[in-house]
């Protein structure tokens, strides 16, 4: 009888320690406040420019005969869209000018020089929107303050229709192209020479068209 008797007893004072060690092992309110506190998640409508598959477009005449053609490899920057207000979108970008290329490396260290783009003295160009017009078929106008050289103005992008977000690699990626047109001599940029006929070797109206991929900001992963 003592040894079933014993082991009544030890089962017994098992169970009723169930609870206790239940409550021992359970975190604290104490406890679970002294956990590390998880970084918030940047805001949803925060998108980066993807460096790797954006680009400024750009052509100028070149003699009053053709047109040269080039391009700004390297564009950065922000955009702040929540998907369903077009007129509360804003972009700030910012254009790596010693990135241009005409496919003419003598024309192109000419452009950068102080005859042109002084990239030396005005590395960067930028652009930040301050209104946006939307207009038909999802298109819309984007105006903002342009500065290159070193000089500020007003100019406006005509955009087509933000395209639908797509999944790359568990990242939302979308994309948007605009057009756009400005004067160089009105950011000082002014250089010219005289043909033989009086027309400019150089062109003072620049056509440019730019092309950006965005992905999510809390998305790290691009393709």
């Amino acid at each position: 009888m003592k040894p079933l008797f014993f082991a009544a007893a030890l089962l017994l004072g098992f169970a009723c320690s169930l609870p206790t060690m239940a409550k021992d092992a359970a975190p604290t309110k104490t406890e679970s406040a002294k956990a590390p506190a998880k970084a918030a998640p940047q805001s949803a409508d925060s998108w980066d420019i993807d460096t790797a598959h954006s680009a400024v477009n750009f052509t100028v005449r070149h003699m009053m005969v053709s047109n040269v053609r080039g391009n700004f490899g390297q564009v950065s920057g922000k955009v702040k869209y929540d998907g369903k207000t077009l007129t509360k979108a804003a972009v700030d970008a910012t254009i790596d000018a010693k990135t241009i290329s005409t496919q003419e490396p003598k024309r192109d260290e000419h452009l950068k020089a102080g005859d042109f783009l002084d990239t030396e003295k005005y590395p960067t160009m930028k652009f930040v929107s301050t209104k946006v017009v939307p207009g038909k078929n999802g298109a819309f106008a984007l105006e903002g303050n342009f500065t290159m050289h070193g000089v500020t103005k007003k100019v406006t992008l005509n955009a087509e229709g933000l395209s639908k977000p797509v999944m790359v690699k568990g990242a939302p990626h979308m994309g948007v192209s605009a057009k756009g047109k400005l004067n160089r001599k009105d950011f000082g940029v002014s250089y010219n020479k005289t043909l033989d006929n009086g027309g400019a070797m150089v062109g003072d109206e620049i056509n440019f068209e730019i092309d950006l991929e965005l992905v999510k900001s809390d998305n790290k992963g691009q393709a």
